[in-house]
């Protein structure tokens, strides 16, 4: 009776862990799909604040225009370019510079500005 008991005990403990273990806990698609209008920011406003102390949020839109190295790309908003990085952002679907794209990241200023990606939705 006892084991049957430790049995029932352990199942309940662990059941919710194993429901989690499928998806890594958490999911890989967004909850909220959502196409209307973002507040962006415009590539000249964020380098018009370059401190090497100055970080933020930011939402743009544009173009990677061109490689410079695996994961870092020169994003053009039509009016002036700055240095992104796709380090931890997987697309499935094939991009080139004519491909427009809302970029999700974080601005870090300094000697090379840049902006480290965190999503990016082909518009």
């Amino acid at each position: 009776m006892k084991k049957t008991a430790y049995a029932i005990i352990a199942a309940l403990t662990f059941a919710p862990a194993l429901v989690f273990a499928k998806d890594g806990g958490h999911q890989n698609n967004p909850a909220v799909i959502y196409n209307g209008p973002v507040d962006t920011a415009s590539v000249s406003e964020l380098l018009a604040d370059n401190s090497m102390f100055s970080e933020q949020n930011v939402i743009i839109d544009g173009y990677l225009v061109r490689q410079i190295k695996d994961d870092k790309f020169i994003f053009s908003d039509g009016d002036a370019e700055i240095q992104v990085e796709l380090d931890d952002v997987a697309l499935t679907t094939p991009i080139d510079n004519q491909t427009k794209v809302r970029i999700f990241g974080e601005y870090e200023g300094g000697s090379t500005p840049e902006i480290e990606v965190e999503h990016i939705q082909i518009m």
